[in-house]
């Protein structure tokens, strides 16, 4: 009786772990070459636009991150506050180019600029799987600090550009998740 317990117990407990439906955890996705293709995409766009005849201008200026990085500063921080910096860097950054693909009639641009949309999603479920906390957005812009405002459509996708060059880079190739134990 006792093996068939056992044997009903052990079933139940494989079943549980394979369970459909269950989210599993995401696996740290580690490798920089991804963020490297969405800085070419990025810089994609950016010529497309540099390009544009017509069509391409951006309808009111948008308040996008700042992308300097002063290392002695950003080293300091502890990586919360930098994911945080990054996560408010990408929201603006989302909602900077939602506006700029509403005002663009250029329809050969509104791909590059789609495409720049998903990178940005793509890069933060990157964040969620090196387990950093999901980021909640101020009810304002106004309210994050190291911003400030761009007005062409080319302003705004050199930033993106540099952004994730400089602190998306920085902030990746440094995650805790994905550090190698050495011993």
């Amino acid at each position: 009786m006792w093996q068939k317990t056992g044997l009903l117990a052990l079933l139940l407990m494989v079943l549980e772990w394979t369970r459909p439906g269950l989210p599993s955890p995401l696996r740290p996705i580690c490798d920089l070459r991804v963020l490297n293709h969405f800085i070419k995409e990025a810089r994609d766009a950016e010529d497309a636009m540099k390009s544009c005849r017509e069509g391409c201008s951006l309808s009111e200026s948008v308040t996008v991150p700042q992308t300097t990085v002063d290392f002695e500063i950003w080293e300091k921080k502890n990586g919360s506050e930098q994911a945080q910096e990054v996560q408010s860097g990408l929201y603006l950054l989302q909602q900077a180019l939602s506006l700029l693909r509403a005002s663009v009639t250029n329809t050969a641009l509104h791909s590059h600029i789609d495409n720049s949309l998903r990178n940005l999603l793509s890069i933060n479920a990157v964040l969620r799987s090196l387990n950093i906390q999901e980021y909640t957005p101020p009810a304002s812009a106004a309210e994050l600090e190291g911003t400030w405002r761009v007005s062409t459509a080319t302003d705004l996708l050199q930033v993106h550009v540099n952004f994730l060059r400089g602190k998306v880079h920085l902030l990746l190739s440094d995650a805790q998740a994905c550090q190698q134990d050495v011993s």
